[in-house]
Parts: structure tokens; sequence; C-alpha cells
């Protein structure tokens, strides 16, 4: 019988994270320079919310109306992380199944959870964690024996 694969099993666990007084550059730089897409927000230690490179998109305003080079620079430095990050965000646990968190970001249309343990946020778990495992798994049963 094969053992159950949990969330612990495929998470990124202690993630990259930002303050939500931290400024969107911050954040933007982090995302750039690790490659993510989403960020957990953490204030004292706990997580309050998540943000995207979505919300940062939309903070920074549309790409289509022309602005002075100043102005950018202003919004990246002076709108702070809590501004336009998603409060209250779905999380996860390090226990649930892999299969329920995969339901959960499909039904719910997200790209990645936090997995919080006894209050504390302690990994992420993301679209590509779940096509990371889905790979080792269709590797594994096209193996012969």
């Amino acid at each position: 019988m094969k053992a159950r694969r949990v969330v612990a099993d495929i998470m990124t666990p202690n993630p990259v994270t930002v303050s939500p007084r931290n400024a969107i550059r911050t954040a933007v730089n982090l995302m750039r320079e690790g490659g993510f897409r989403r960020l957990p927000v953490v204030d004292r230690g706990r997580l309050v919310g998540i943000i995207t490179d979505r919300d940062l998109r939309r903070a920074a305003n549309s790409p289509f109306v022309v602005r002075e080079k100043w102005y950018d620079n202003f919004i990246l430095d002076h709108i702070e992380v809590g501004s336009c990050m998603t409060p209250n965000p779905l999380t996860t646990q390090p226990q649930m199944t892999i299969a329920e968190v995969a339901r959960i970001m499909r039904d719910h249309k997200i790209g990645g959870l936090p997995v919080v343990a006894d209050g504390q946020l302690v990994g992420i778990i993301t679209e590509t964690n779940l096509l990371d495992c889905l790979i080792k798994l269709l590797e594994c049963s096209d193996e012969p024996g």
C-alpha cells in the first residue's frame, strides 16, 4: 500500500516573505530575484496576506497610460504592500493531502497557498510544486516493472 502524499512532502519550506509596510518595490525585487509569482505577507510572525505579481501590476497602474519615469518610481517606493495585498488568504496545513490542495487551488483559481502550522507560516505550495509532483508520479508509472 502506498503512503498518503501530503503538502509537507512537496511544499517549498520557509518561503521568502514581505511585510505589509514594505514598499511594493521590495516585493517586485524579491519576486524578480527569486523567480516567484507570489509572496506571503507576514506581520510580527503572523501571516496577514499574500501579494501576487498581478496585484503588483495592478498597483503600478496600466502599461497603456503614458507617464513620467519619476511617477513609476514614486509608486514603487511609496505604496505599501499592505495596500494591494490580498488579506487573510486561503491557507493549507502541512498534513493536508496533495489532492485536497490541488482541488482547492483549482476551485478557487489560485496559483499557490501559504502553508500554516500552529499559526506560523511554514511553507508555500504552488502550481509548480504540484506539477513537479505530477511529473515524478508520471515518470514512475512509465518505468518498467
